[in-house]
């Protein structure tokens, strides 16, 4: 007999159909999928989970008393009570490395379009007013080569985002992390400093942590308050890592220039967030990573990961030891 799993959201369907050949494979893309009775009655022969972004806390735990590994189809995995994995034996799993390049790509994409304002322009022009008025000064945008980046998280994505900004727009980069990075200061000529000196003198703020307990709310009012009324703030981490009702208090109150933001504290994004009717505010859909070929490099490692707990190895990218 087959080994059961469960595939959630998004697992690339040429992956799909391999693991399909192999295991008895179970799809789901429910909202909610705890609240499916489906989901719960396949969850009882389990023995493996893949996807993205599935909450996997006691509560469905206590439905898979077969479970051997969860395989998260992320790099991040704060949808993972760990804990209750630990206490259980499960396995847990992520796709680290291979979406660095990717995410900073799409982190330069926002940043570019936030400083140089290519969202509001480019409606500038579809929507005829370039018909109708000449492009004065007011849409004029700031330069990003020669400035200050800070980076907030200097993991692998964060250090994808410093080789661009030092070799690729010649920017002094600055960053805070828990603990010196001595390499990115010999190859970038970073500067490693407290995150209150990183946010007064930044031009462009980047936000790149995990989020943890230690990280969910870093970033409030306060924090804003000491950035330069010239600076844009990106966030390509996770939404709550922000108090995102202080952000916009920010920037309606002009304490920044402007934000570009890849995710948010819930998301989808409620179509009535003032964010969302701001001018200076470039909004994306949490696609970080999401390109054809990072997609399916994610869900490649992912399967793999999956299939080495399923059958007794170590997976590569174990979470915890």
């Amino acid at each position: 007999m087959k080994k059961k799993i469960i595939a959630y959201n998004r697992v690339e369907k040429p992956v799909l159909d391999e693991l399909k050949e192999k295991y008895d494979v179970r799809f789901f893309n429910s909202p909610e999928p705890i609240n499916d009775p489906a989901f719960l009655e396949q969850l009882k022969e389990a023995e493996g989970i893949i996807g993205l972004e599935l909450p996997v806390n006691k509560e469905l735990l206590d439905h898979a008393p077969n479970l051997k590994i969860v395989s998260n189809v992320s790099v991040g995995y704060n949808n993972l009570d760990l804990d209750e994995l630990k206490k259980r034996n499960i396995m847990a799993t992520n796709t680290p490395d291979v979406l660095n390049d990717t995410v900073a790509d799409t982190v330069f994409g926002i940043l570019l379009a936030g400083a140089r304002r290519i969202t509001e322009l480019d409606r500038f022009v579809k929507n005829g007013k370039w018909q109708q008025e000449a492009v004065d000064p007011e849409y004029f945008g700031v330069d990003v080569h020669h400035k200050k980046i800070g980076i907030i998280g200097l993991g692998s994505i964060g250090w994808a985002i410093a080789n661009r900004a030092h070799f690729g727009f010649h920017m002094d980069v600055l960053y805070h992390t828990r603990s010196r990075k001595i390499a990115a200061e010999e190859t970038f000529a970073a500067t490693y400093c407290a995150l209150p000196k990183l946010l007064e003198e930044s031009d462009f703020v980047c936000m790149m942590t995990p989020l943890t307990k230690e990280t969910e709310g870093m970033i409030g009012l306060e924090e804003f308050k000491r950035m330069k009324d010239t600076a844009i703030f990106i966030n390509a981490s996770r939404g709550k890592t922000v108090v995102e009702k202080e952000l916009i208090q920010a920037l309606q109150k002009g304490e920044i220039a402007g934000a570009a933001l890849d995710v948010f504290e819930n998301e989808p994004i409620e179509t009535d967030s003032p964010l969302l009717q701001m001018e200076n505010v470039v909004t994306t859909p949490h696609i970080g990573s999401s390109t054809h070929e990072t997609e399916l490099k994610m869900s490649k490692l992912a399967a793999a990961n999956l299939e080495a707990g399923l059958n007794g190895k170590k997976p590569q990218n174990l979470i915890w030891e």
